[in-house]
Protein backbone atom coordinates (compact mmCIF):
# COMPACT_ATOMS: atom_id res chain seq x y z
CA UNK A 1 0.00 0.00 0.00
CA UNK A 2 2.99 2.42 0.96
CA UNK A 3 4.59 1.44 -2.43
CA UNK A 4 1.15 2.75 -4.21
CA UNK A 5 1.30 5.77 -2.43
CA UNK A 6 4.42 6.54 -3.10
CA UNK A 7 3.31 6.19 -6.86
CA UNK A 8 1.14 8.50 -6.68
CA UNK A 9 2.60 11.36 -4.74
CA UNK A 10 5.40 11.27 -7.44
CA UNK A 11 2.43 11.66 -10.18
CA UNK A 12 0.47 14.21 -7.98
CA UNK A 13 3.32 16.25 -7.92
CA UNK A 14 4.31 15.42 -11.83
CA UNK A 15 0.59 16.88 -13.16
CA UNK A 16 1.08 19.96 -10.95
CA UNK A 17 4.28 20.88 -11.90
CA UNK A 18 2.78 20.25 -15.62
CA UNK A 19 0.03 22.26 -15.18
CA UNK A 20 1.86 25.19 -13.66
CA UNK A 21 4.52 25.24 -16.63
CA UNK A 22 1.58 25.49 -19.05
CA UNK A 23 -0.16 28.34 -16.83
CA UNK A 24 3.06 30.01 -16.84
CA UNK A 25 3.41 29.89 -20.58
CA UNK A 26 -0.17 30.68 -21.20
CA UNK A 27 0.00 33.82 -19.03
CA UNK A 28 3.68 35.22 -20.62
CA UNK A 29 1.90 33.95 -24.08
CA UNK A 30 -1.49 36.32 -23.38
CA UNK A 31 1.37 39.38 -21.72
CA UNK A 32 3.62 39.07 -25.27
CA UNK A 33 -0.36 38.95 -27.34
CA UNK A 34 -1.45 42.43 -25.74
CA UNK A 35 1.82 44.23 -25.95
CA UNK A 36 3.25 42.51 -29.16
CA UNK A 37 -0.44 42.70 -31.29
CA UNK A 38 0.24 38.84 -31.62
CA UNK A 39 -3.26 37.30 -32.10
CA UNK A 40 -1.46 34.59 -33.26
CA UNK A 41 -0.44 34.13 -29.82
CA UNK A 42 -3.65 34.99 -28.04
CA UNK A 43 -5.43 31.92 -30.31
CA UNK A 44 -2.59 29.83 -28.64
CA UNK A 45 -4.23 30.67 -25.19
CA UNK A 46 -7.76 30.85 -25.93
CA UNK A 47 -7.12 26.85 -27.59
CA UNK A 48 -4.77 25.48 -24.76
CA UNK A 49 -6.88 26.41 -22.17
CA UNK A 50 -9.02 23.56 -22.41
CA UNK A 51 -5.76 22.09 -21.83
CA UNK A 52 -5.16 23.41 -18.65
CA UNK A 53 -8.95 22.51 -17.13
CA UNK A 54 -8.30 19.12 -17.98
CA UNK A 55 -5.55 19.21 -15.84
CA UNK A 56 -7.64 20.77 -13.04
CA UNK A 57 -10.22 18.02 -13.62
CA UNK A 58 -7.35 14.82 -13.38
CA UNK A 59 -5.10 16.63 -10.34
CA UNK A 60 -8.58 16.84 -8.87
CA UNK A 61 -9.88 13.42 -9.21
CA UNK A 62 -6.28 11.75 -8.65
CA UNK A 63 -6.83 13.72 -4.88
CA UNK A 64 -9.74 12.06 -4.35
CA UNK A 65 -8.59 8.80 -5.53
CA UNK A 66 -5.80 8.98 -2.86
CA UNK A 67 -7.85 10.02 0.15
CA UNK A 68 -10.35 6.98 -0.87
CA UNK A 69 -7.66 4.08 -1.56
CA UNK A 70 -4.87 5.20 0.77
CA UNK A 71 -4.55 6.71 4.54
CA UNK A 72 -2.13 10.02 3.61
CA UNK A 73 -0.51 11.30 6.82
CA UNK A 74 2.09 14.13 7.77
CA UNK A 75 3.56 14.94 4.53
CA UNK A 76 1.41 13.37 1.84
CA UNK A 77 -1.87 15.01 3.59
CA UNK A 78 -0.32 18.14 3.44
CA UNK A 79 0.57 17.41 -0.05
CA UNK A 80 -2.76 16.41 -1.16
CA UNK A 81 -4.34 19.34 0.68
CA UNK A 82 -2.25 21.64 -0.91
CA UNK A 83 -1.95 20.28 -4.51
CA UNK A 84 -6.41 20.85 -4.85
CA UNK A 85 -5.51 24.26 -3.20
CA UNK A 86 -2.65 24.92 -5.67
CA UNK A 87 -4.81 22.98 -8.37
CA UNK A 88 -7.33 26.10 -7.97
CA UNK A 89 -5.42 28.69 -8.10
CA UNK A 90 -3.44 27.75 -11.28
CA UNK A 91 -6.83 27.05 -12.82
CA UNK A 92 -7.72 30.66 -12.42
CA UNK A 93 -4.62 31.89 -13.59
CA UNK A 94 -5.41 30.32 -16.47
CA UNK A 95 -8.58 31.97 -16.77
CA UNK A 96 -7.46 35.52 -16.57
CA UNK A 97 -4.81 34.65 -19.06
CA UNK A 98 -7.41 34.05 -21.79
CA UNK A 99 -9.39 37.38 -20.06
CA UNK A 100 -6.25 39.40 -21.14
CA UNK A 101 -6.02 37.81 -24.26
CA UNK A 102 -9.63 39.03 -25.07
CA UNK A 103 -9.20 42.60 -23.35
CA UNK A 104 -5.91 42.58 -26.19
CA UNK A 105 -8.13 42.72 -29.15
CA UNK A 106 -9.69 46.37 -27.55
CA UNK A 107 -6.10 48.32 -27.42
CA UNK A 108 -5.10 46.77 -30.37
CA UNK A 109 -3.11 50.03 -31.47
CA UNK A 110 -2.57 51.27 -27.77
CA UNK A 111 0.61 50.37 -26.58
CA UNK A 112 2.02 53.84 -26.27
CA UNK A 113 -0.96 54.13 -23.71
CA UNK A 114 0.03 50.67 -21.88
CA UNK A 115 3.66 51.77 -21.64
CA UNK A 116 2.87 55.51 -20.56
CA UNK A 117 0.63 53.98 -17.76
CA UNK A 118 2.76 51.61 -16.38
CA UNK A 119 0.93 49.08 -17.89
CA UNK A 120 3.89 46.89 -19.23
CA UNK A 121 6.42 47.34 -16.21
CA UNK A 122 3.52 45.76 -13.88
CA UNK A 123 3.18 43.09 -16.02
CA UNK A 124 6.96 42.66 -16.24
CA UNK A 125 6.95 42.34 -12.33
CA UNK A 126 4.08 40.21 -11.85
CA UNK A 127 5.67 37.68 -14.69
CA UNK A 128 8.52 37.40 -12.53
CA UNK A 129 5.99 36.67 -9.60
CA UNK A 130 4.78 33.89 -11.55
CA UNK A 131 7.94 32.42 -12.68
CA UNK A 132 9.24 32.80 -9.01
CA UNK A 133 5.70 30.67 -7.93
CA UNK A 134 6.55 27.68 -10.07
CA UNK A 135 9.89 27.66 -9.14
CA UNK A 136 8.92 27.31 -5.40
CA UNK A 137 6.74 24.78 -6.18
CA UNK A 138 9.28 22.80 -8.03
CA UNK A 139 11.57 23.10 -5.33
CA UNK A 140 9.94 23.46 -1.88
CA UNK A 141 11.47 26.47 -1.47
CA UNK A 142 10.18 28.25 1.69
CA UNK A 143 12.39 31.41 1.78
CA UNK A 144 11.33 32.04 -2.23
CA UNK A 145 7.76 31.52 -1.22
CA UNK A 146 8.10 34.35 1.73
CA UNK A 147 9.89 36.41 -0.64
CA UNK A 148 6.84 35.84 -3.03
CA UNK A 149 4.17 36.91 -0.41
CA UNK A 150 5.59 40.24 0.56
CA UNK A 151 6.81 41.03 -3.06
CA UNK A 152 2.68 41.42 -3.48
CA UNK A 153 3.28 44.73 -1.72
CA UNK A 154 5.12 46.08 -4.81
CA UNK A 155 2.11 44.88 -6.84
CA UNK A 156 -0.01 46.57 -5.27
CA UNK A 157 1.46 49.83 -4.74
CA UNK A 158 2.33 49.69 -8.67
CA UNK A 159 -1.25 49.26 -9.23
CA UNK A 160 -2.25 52.24 -7.60
CA UNK A 161 0.33 54.21 -9.49
CA UNK A 162 -1.23 52.52 -12.98
CA UNK A 163 -4.93 53.29 -12.05
CA UNK A 164 -4.11 57.31 -11.01
CA UNK A 165 -2.26 57.82 -14.89
CA UNK A 166 -5.14 56.31 -16.24
CA UNK A 167 -7.73 58.21 -14.54
CA UNK A 168 -5.50 61.22 -15.39
CA UNK A 169 -5.59 60.10 -19.05
CA UNK A 170 -8.94 59.51 -19.06
CA UNK A 171 -9.46 63.08 -17.31
CA UNK A 172 -7.71 64.82 -20.01
CA UNK A 173 -8.84 63.24 -22.92
CA UNK A 174 -11.84 62.09 -23.66
CA UNK A 175 -11.15 59.82 -26.49
CA UNK A 176 -8.73 57.77 -24.41
CA UNK A 177 -11.89 56.95 -22.01
CA UNK A 178 -12.33 53.25 -23.64
CA UNK A 179 -8.95 52.05 -24.32
CA UNK A 180 -7.90 53.38 -20.24
CA UNK A 181 -11.23 51.66 -19.34
CA UNK A 182 -9.96 48.10 -21.35
CA UNK A 183 -6.19 48.69 -19.78
CA UNK A 184 -7.63 48.84 -16.28
CA UNK A 185 -9.53 45.92 -16.88
CA UNK A 186 -6.00 44.16 -17.56
CA UNK A 187 -4.57 46.17 -14.41
CA UNK A 188 -7.11 44.28 -12.35
CA UNK A 189 -6.30 40.77 -13.62
CA UNK A 190 -2.57 41.42 -13.53
CA UNK A 191 -3.09 42.32 -9.60
CA UNK A 192 -5.15 38.90 -9.82
CA UNK A 193 -2.44 37.02 -10.86
CA UNK A 194 -0.30 38.28 -7.80
CA UNK A 195 -2.89 37.47 -5.26
CA UNK A 196 -3.10 33.86 -6.87
CA UNK A 197 0.59 33.43 -6.68
CA UNK A 198 0.73 34.75 -3.26
CA UNK A 199 -1.75 31.67 -2.69
CA UNK A 200 -0.30 29.05 -3.98
CA UNK A 201 3.44 30.63 -2.05
CA UNK A 202 1.04 30.03 0.95
CA UNK A 203 0.65 26.78 0.10
CA UNK A 204 4.29 25.72 -0.21
CA UNK A 205 5.04 27.04 3.27
CA UNK A 206 2.07 25.17 4.58
CA UNK A 207 3.52 21.90 2.82
CA UNK A 208 7.32 22.43 3.54
CA UNK A 209 6.60 23.83 7.41
CA UNK A 210 3.15 22.00 8.30
CA UNK A 211 2.57 26.39 8.84
CA UNK A 212 -0.78 28.28 7.83
CA UNK A 213 0.86 31.94 6.78
CA UNK A 214 -2.20 34.26 6.53
CA UNK A 215 -0.59 37.46 7.99
CA UNK A 216 2.83 39.28 8.27
CA UNK A 217 2.96 37.96 11.47
CA UNK A 218 3.37 34.64 10.66
CA UNK A 219 6.33 35.12 9.09
CA UNK A 220 8.74 34.43 11.62
CA UNK A 221 12.11 35.40 11.81
CA UNK A 222 12.44 35.39 8.16
CA UNK A 223 13.35 38.75 6.89
CA UNK A 224 12.89 39.08 3.36
CA UNK A 225 12.05 42.19 1.17
CA UNK A 226 9.71 42.11 -1.42
CA UNK A 227 12.32 44.00 -4.46
CA UNK A 228 14.75 40.97 -3.16
CA UNK A 229 12.64 38.98 -5.54
CA UNK A 230 13.59 40.34 -8.78
CA UNK A 231 17.40 39.62 -7.84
Amino acid sequence: MYHYLEEEIDNLKTKVIKMGSLVEEQIEFSLRCLFENNADLGKIVIERDAKVDTFDVKIDKLCQRIFALTQPVAVDLRLIMSALKINNDLERMGDIAVNIVERAKSLSGHTDLLLEAGVKEMSEKVMTMVRKTLDSIVNNDHELAVGIIKYDDVIDNIEREVFEKLITKMESEKSFIRPCISAATVVRNLERLADHSTNIAEEVIFLVDAKIIKHRKDFGGLDIKGEELEK
